[in-house]
C-alpha cells in the first residue's frame, strides 16, 4: 500500500482525492491510500482526508507517493522536495517550465528509483483516441490546430507551455517535431494573446499551432489536417467512456508504482516529454524576440 497526499486542492487536487478514497475495484490503484493534503488556504479537511503541512508529507514514513497540483510555477519546487524525500511523485502537465529542470528531475528519479509521472490526461480522452485511430496511417501533408480559450491565469507560464497539451497532441500523432518560426501578439488592454507556432514534421511537413486566449472566448479545438488521402477539419467524437480522466491517469501511475511499465514504455514518455519541452522553450525564445504589441 502506497500513502498519499495530494497537492494543491483546485479542481484536479479534489479529483485526484476523490478518486483515491473511491478506486475501481480491482484496479492497481487501490493500493494507494489517501493520508492527507496541502493547501495555502487553512481547510481542516476535505472529503475525511486531513489537511497537512509539507513539512509532515516530505518526512512522514507512511506517504510513499505525492500528487502535485498546483500552478505550473510551483512544479518544479515540489518535485524537487519530494523526490528528494524518497517519494515517488504524479504531476500535472507541464512537468516544469524548462527542459534543462525536468530532464535534471528525471535523472534524480531514475538514481533514487523512484517514479516521476507527467500526467496528461489530454490524450485520454475518447475524442482524442478517435482521432488518432482516424489519423493512423495517413501521411499528413499539412495541418493546423487552433486553440481558443479565456485568458490565464498566472502562474502558469509562457503560452507555449500552459498549452502543452496541444504541442502533446501533435507530438504524439505525428512524430517528432521542430521549430521553424514562433510569434506572440498581445493585446494587454483586452487581456488577449495569440501565440503562432509554425512547426514541421520530419519529413519536412508544415504545422501550424495557435494558441489565442481571450476573457470570454470559448474553450475549443479547431483542427484542419490534409493529407494523402483526404482532409480532416472537425475532431470526431469518441465513445462514451466509463472511466474519468484522472482516474485513467491514476490507473497508469499506479502501474508505474507497482513496476509495470516496461523500460523501454518509460523511457518513451520521457523523451516524448523532454521533447515537447524543448520545443516550448524554442517557442517562447523566438516569441521574445518578435513579441507584437498591437
Amino acid at each position: 500500500m502506497f500513502g498519499a497526499v495530494v497537492v494543491g486542492l483546485g479542481t484536479a487536487g479534489s479529483v485526484r482525492i476523490r478518486d483515491l478514497l473511491a478506486p475501481l475495484p480491482g484496479s492497481p490503484k487501490e493500493e494507494l491510500s489517501a493520508k492527507g493534503f496541502i493547501s495555502r488556504r487553512d481547510l481542516g479537511d476535505h472529503l475525511g482526508v486531513p489537511q497537512i503541512s509539507l513539512e509532515d508529507a516530505v518526512s512522514r514514513a507512511d506517504v510513499q507517493v505525492a500528487f502535485i497540483c498546483t500552478e505550473n510555477l510551483l512544479h518544479e519546487e515540489s518535485i524537487r522536495a519530494f523526490l528528494g524525500a524518497g517519494k515517488h511523485v504524479c504531476v500535472e502537465f507541464p512537468m516544469t517550465l524548462s527542459h534543462t529542470a525536468a530532464e535534471e528531475l528525471f535523472d534524480l528519479a531514475q538514481e533514487k528509483g523512484l517514479v516521476v509521472h507527467e500526467e496528461h490526461i489530454e490524450l485520454l480522452t475518447a475524442d482524442y483516441k478517435q482521432l488518432k485511430k482516424e489519423v493512423a496511417g495517413k501521411q499528413l501533408q499539412e495541418g493546423t490546430l487552433h486553440f481558443t480559450g479565456g485568458a490565464l491565469r498566472s502562474g502558469f507560464g509562457f503560452p507555449s507551455f500552459s498549452g502543452i497539451a496541444r504541442l502533446t497532441w501533435l507530438v504524439d500523432l505525428f512524430g517528432e517535431l521542430s521549430v521553424s518560426s514562433a510569434t506572440l501578439e498581445e493585446r494587454p488592454e483586452r487581456n488577449y494573446s495569440k501565440m503562432t507556432a509554425q512547426l514541421q514534421t520530419l519529413t519536412n511537413r508544415p504545422l501550424t499551432w495557435i494558441e489565442e486566449r481571450q476573457p470570454g472566448l470559448p474553450r475549443a479545438k479547431k483542427i484542419n489536417f490534409c493529407f494523402d488521402v483526404g482532409t480532416m477539419t472537425k475532431i470526431p467524437p469518441g465513445a462514451p467512456q466509463a472511466v474519468g480522466l484522472f482516474m485513467q491517469d491514476t490507473e497508469l501511475f499506479s502501474r508505474k508504482l507497482q513496476g509495470q511499465f516496461s523500460a523501454a514504455e518509460l523511457q518513451k514518455e520521457r523523451c516524448r516529454t523532454l521533447h515537447c519541452l524543448k520545443l516550448a522553450e524554442r517557442i517562447q525564445q523566438l516569441c521574445s524576440c518578435l513579441n507584437v504589441r498591437l
